[in-house]
């Protein structure tokens, strides 16, 4: 096998190379500056290293929690070929622009600004067929081209693995801290371990672990059964040294929040430790 070449890369031609963020080239800051319309203090992403486990519902949770904590909030919807953010909140309407060629982001009953490609396009329901590279410019310039105003926290939500995508993030944004969405399955700590040694590579602080589909509790005895079998997510953490910042379990009452498109209504007691984190 041909030892591969990392001499004189590009930042394009670096952004699929199993070298990323450890060659010399990608030492340098590549970080895009944020817009003068936008004072951001910290941004948090929010990272699994596979879909189905609830990423985006952590994603809503932790900024619902923190702006019932009175801080102003924002969500950066960066999974752009499954984009479920606007529709959790109720909001439907087109992002607006600027004199200045900004976008507006939308704002949430519970006035979290969102900004989702679902925002720009035609129809909700209009699928983005987009390669990689289209993909990850189109989430740099929901940073730069966003008037997200002063933000306490942006979370982002993240698509799922270690793709282009998750890179263009950690490689763009100033990203402070990522927290990692799990499920209780066996897989999922060789998953786990991808999302937080991809971290670890870009330099990215792992905030903690947030285990989603813990356990559903019986409505009659109170009981709490594993549906996805028993956890896993305190020897992981153990192993990693990694902080459990909560285990959500199966809640009908978040699931109807979801349904009915009221997250901002959503009460999550189950994130209070990754709340006390964040602060």
């Amino acid at each position: 096998m041909a030892e591969e070449n990392t001499q004189g890369c590009s930042e394009e031609s670096c952004a699929g190379c199993s070298h990323a963020g450890n060659c010399e080239s990608q030492k340098k800051d590549m970080r895009a500056p944020a817009n003068k319309f936008s004072n951001v203090k910290k941004v948090i992403g929010v990272v699994s290293g596979k879909g189905g486990v609830g990423k985006s519902l952590v994603t809503a949770s932790l900024a619902r929690m923190m702006r019932e904590q009175g801080y102003q909030v924002g969500i950066m919807d960066a999974d752009i070929t499954g984009p479920s953010i606007p529709k959790m909140y109720g909001v439907h309407e087109q992002a607006m622009g600027s004199e200045e060629g900004m976008l507006f982001p939308c704002i949430a009953a519970d006035e979290t600004k969102i900004m989702s490609i679902n925002l720009l396009l035609d129809t909700e329901d209009t699928p983005v067929i987009w390669r990689g590279p289209v993909i990850g410019q189109v989430v740099t310039q929901f940073w730069t081209d966003v008037m997200w105003g002063d933000l306490d926290y942006l979370f982002v939500d993240m698509p799922p693995g270690t793709g282009d995508v998750p890179l263009t993030v950690f490689q763009s944004l100033p990203v402070d801290g990522v927290v990692i969405v799990t499920s209780p399955q066996d897989l999922v700590q060789m998953i786990v371990k991808k999302a937080y040694n991809m971290a670890k590579q870009m330099n990215v602080p792992v905030l903690g672990i947030v285990e989603n589909y813990s356990y559903l509790e019986c409505p009659d005895c109170g009981k709490k059964i594993s549906v996805f079998g028993e956890s896993h997510i305190d020897e992981i953490a153990k192993e990693l040294d990694l902080d459990i910042l909560g285990k959500m379990p199966i809640d009908p009452k978040i699931a109807e929040m979801v349904e009915k498109e009221r997250f901002y209504d959503v009460n999550n007691p189950y994130l209070e430790k990754a709340v006390e984190k964040l602060k």
